[in-house]
């Protein structure tokens, strides 16, 4: 398989978990995209363990800086499917309702350091207020409150993009 196949399969891919995760209110299962993924880009190693003194630096810079709009709880705001008035998206859940766990190590810290980058968000960028070891330990604590299949399927997501 070539490289710019496996990238279309991967394109395909995502968007069809974004728009299928996206549109469901139901609980998460990501078995059937786990299995998927392992096809287009190779198996990942296990799921590194997370470090307790990173997870617990993380909440507390995420209490600092994220709560506000994100909640205390990682809940989002409520209907936060529902575009505002103004075409501008609702902060998302940050816990395995969400869609957080869809994306990449790399584009979450991107996400954080530039905000969101579309004119739909309202998201901040923080790179001038949280530094590359902040931003790390945010998405240790935001990872220690996924779920098990949650947390395969977005270390799975790192890794192929690392490993690209």
């Amino acid at each position: 398989m070539t490289a710019a196949n496996r990238a279309l399969i991967a394109a395909t891919v995502a968007a069809v978990v974004l728009v299928t995760a996206c549109s469901t209110d139901s609980g998460p299962d990501t078995s059937e995209t786990v299995d998927f993924l392992s096809l287009v880009g190779g198996t990942a190693p296990p799921v590194p363990p997370l470090d307790t003194s990173a997870i617990q630096r993380g909440e507390t810079v995420y209490q600092q800086h994220c709560a506000s709009c994100h909640g205390a709880e990682l809940q989002g705001v409520p209907d936060w499917k529902t575009p505002n008035a103004d075409g501008t998206w609702k902060p998302p859940p940050h816990d395995s309702t969400g869609h957080t766990w869809h994306h990449s190590d790399q584009l979450l810290t991107d996400i954080i350091r530039n905000g969101g980058g579309f004119p739909e968000t309202k998201m901040p960028a923080f790179a001038s207020v949280l530094s590359d070891s902040d931003i790390a330990d945010i998405l240790d604590y935001l990872k220690a409150n996924w779920g098990e299949q949650e947390r395969e399927f977005q270390w799975q997501v790192t890794w192929q993009e690392t490993n690209r």
